[in-house]
This record gives structure tokens, C-alpha cells and sequence, in this order.
């Protein structure tokens, strides 16, 4: 497979991307690259890793997956590059991988040290150009991962905030923001087995919500809602609008599902 996603927080008005791009093109004139997403907001990894995590298996085996929200370019922060089963994940060994890795079998973890891969010179301020881009291209040309650099016996992890669930309710937090305006929260849909739960409570902030939605336009306009959404997990949406503005949501925020009163757990 020739194909390569990029996930960073460059943004699009500038040349960043575009230059990923071209090196990755340089090297690999046969590679398609997609792009998930530029607008991971300035530093934040937690955004970028779950971005990352969200989308990763929706691509066929062999792609190689390159992650750069990079606060410390140009620190003593490793670069590294991950064979799973079914994909290769390339960026700075900062936890922006890791969440994505949690449901990968992992083959190989390795630093990248072998400099004859890299453009050069290497810029200490943009290695998604000069060290992760090129490597990424190589990887997709079907570079042995092994000769990429010495082997790491792990990798950083971001902990995953796990939601707790009792009887009658499920404590989460807001994990991630979308462009719409969406509160996307750790809460799962296995955590809601229980058919009850869609008649329950959803609160956030001072925010009550009655009930689980199946589509965003079963609630009236303008009002807010709680549904399981494409990514399988419980997110908070108004029908028109931004809940994060509306509601003034913000990542970390505590989220609870609470079961109806008279009913007991299944």
C-alpha cells in the first residue's frame, strides 16, 4: 500500500503541510496521502491523539499513519516509528500515538535515527518536514522498519481517562471538541447496554438532558441533545449549534449519565 495520513496542527493558511507533502512526494511519487485533519488546536496532544485514534481503522492495512502535534521539536524528545498488525504510525514520542496504539497489536516500536532518510538539513523547528514526512515515504515504499533505527522497548502514553459506571450512573469528562461545536465524551456505547439508559439523564455543567437522541434533528432547533455518535461514543450537540459555545463545554468538563429513577440495573 502506498497510502499516508497526516494529523497535525499546522493549520492551512501557511506551507507546513504542503511541504509534508512535497517531501513525502519526492520521495514516493506513487503515494496518496490523506489528510485528516490540520486543525488540531496549536500543542494540544490530547486532541491530536484522539483525532488520530478516532479515524486510524477506517483505512486499509498497510497504511502509515503520521501524527505531528509537537510541543518539544528540537528537545531530547524521541522521534519514533510503530509496526502494528495492521499499520505503521510515524511522529514524536510524546503520547500523541499512544491512544491510537491501545487497540493495535504492536510488532516493533523504533527511534528514528538513521539520518540518510531525513531531508536534509534537519530544521530543529520542523521535523514533520525533515524527519517524519520523509520516513513516512520510505515505510510506504516498503522500507523495512527495522532499518529506520534501533529498536525501543516502549512508547509514551497519554492516560486514557476510564469512565466509571455504577448502578445507576456513568461518570465521564468531555474528551474532544469538534468543529461543529460537538462534546465528544470517553463515555462508550458498551458502558449503555442496559436499554433503560436511553431514558436517563445526561448532565454536564448545569445542563440537564433527558433522554438519548438517535439523529441530531430529533430534538427541536436550537435545543441540546446526548447521542451516540459515529465515533461510538455518548457526545453532547444542540440541533443548529455549537453546544461547546452554548453551553460553554470545554474538554475535561465531568459528564454523567444518570439511569431513570424505578429502574434497576440488568
Amino acid at each position: 500500500m502506498h497510502v499516508i495520513t497526516l494529523t497535525t496542527d499546522f493549520g492551512t493558511p501557511d506551507w507546513f503541510v504542503a511541504t509534508m507533502k512535497g517531501v513525502i512526494l519526492g520521495v514516493n511519487p506513487r503515494a496518496t496521502v490523506v489528510d485528516i485533519t490540520h486543525e488540531i488546536p496549536a500543542g494540544d496532544i490530547r486532541a491530536g491523539a484522539f483525532a488520530l485514534a478516532a479515524s486510524c481503522r477506517s483505512f486499509p492495512e498497510g497504511t502509515v499513519h503520521v501524527a505531528v502535534v509537537d510541543p518539544g521539536v528540537g528537545s531530547a524528545r524521541s522521534a519514533i516509528a510503530v509496526q502494528t498488525l495492521d499499520y505503521f504510525f510515524v511522529g514524536p514520542d510524546n503520547g500523541v500515538l499512544s491512544w491510537a496504539l491501545r487497540s493495535e497489536e504492536i510488532r516493533t516500536i523504533r527511534r528514528l535515527e538513521n539520518e540518510k532518510l531525513f531531508r536534509q538539513p534537519v530544521s530543529r523547528t520542523f521535523h514533520g518536514r525533515d524527519v517524519f514526512a520523509p520516513v513516512a515515504a520510505h515505510l510506504s515504499k516498503g522500507l523495512s522498519i527495522a532499518k529506520v533505527g534501533s529498536e525501543q522497548r516502549n512508547y509514551q502514553r497519554l492516560s486514557w481517562p476510564e469512565a466509571k459506571r455504577g448502578r445507576r450512573r456513568v461518570a465521564g469528562e468531555v474528551i474532544y471538541i469538534d468543529r461543529f461545536g460537538n462534546a465528544i465524551t470517553n463515555i462508550d456505547a458498551q458502558s449503555l447496554l442496559a436499554s433503560d439508559w436511553d431514558r436517563g439523564r445526561v448532565c454536564v455543567g448545569r445542563r440537564v438532558i433527558r433522554g438519548l437522541k438517535r439523529f441530531y434533528q430529533q430534538a427541536p432547533e436550537g435545543e441540546p441533545l446526548a447521542i451516540i455518535a459515529s465515533t461510538g461514543f455518548l457526545e453532547i450537540a444542540i440541533n443548529g449549534a455549537s453546544a461547546a459555545g452554548r453551553l460553554k463545554i470545554k474538554p475535561g468538563d465531568p459528564v454523567t449519565l444518570q439511569r431513570p429513577f424505578g429502574q434497576s440495573s440488568s
